[in-house]
């Protein structure tokens, strides 16, 4: 079933996660260093990071946090911490990515394809904004080295996770099986009681 090869995926990736960890945060770093080289980062780092760093904001300042948005980054209760484009999450997008080009080979309809991507993106992004809203709250009230942990470390799990969550629900109530002709098996379901209504 495509259901058990897309959580299947999930579990490996988890898995090769946990393994490799220590050196991913290093080629994370040595990728950053690369990319920053080629300058290809420049529009995510002047449109992108300033938008989520006031999203940001917007969350934590209820909780009676001092927070302050600039450019590229934020004061946190006087401490001010730097945000770039690799902070926004691009990795998790990477990992969703993977994981729709095995979940939707099924025979589904177009529509629930469209559905559950838009649906994938979404969540993925307000995933991140929570993790960011998470590191700040982990500043604010705690030791910095607490925020920089679950930064570089205990992120990726909470990625995982979120895709857990998101191909259960993307199966259970989203993703629709082709019938016959294109359409969905609750259509042809809905036609065949018209059908017998007609004969009687």
């Amino acid at each position: 079933m495509k259901e058990k090869r897309t959580f299947a995926i999930i579990f490996a990736l988890l898995a090769v996660f946990l393994a490799v960890l220590p050196f991913l945060v290093t080629f994370n770093e040595a990728l950053t260093h690369l990319v920053e080289k080629f300058r290809l980062y420049m529009w995510v780092q002047e449109k992108i990071v300033p938008l989520e760093v006031k999203m940001v904001g917007v969350l934590v300042t209820p909780l009676g946090i001092n927070y302050l948005a600039h450019q590229n980054g934020m004061t946190v209760n006087g401490t001010y911490a730097g945000m770039t484009w690799n902070c926004i999450g691009w990795q998790s997008l990477l990992l969703l990515l993977i994981t729709l080009v095995v979940g939707l080979r099924g025979n589904y309809t177009l529509v629930s394809k469209i559905e559950t991507v838009l649906i994938g993106l979404l969540g993925t992004f307000i995933v991140n904004l929570l993790r960011l809203t998470l590191i700040v709250i982990l500043l604010a009230y705690s030791r910095p080295l607490f925020a920089v942990v679950y930064h570089d470390y205990l992120a990726a799990i909470v990625t995982i996770i979120w895709l857990f969550f998101f191909w259960w629900f993307a199966y259970s109530f989203v993703l629709e099986e082709q019938g016959i002709g294109g359409t969905s098996r609750e259509e042809q379901g809905v036609a065949g009681v018209s059908r017998e209504r007609e004969g009687k």
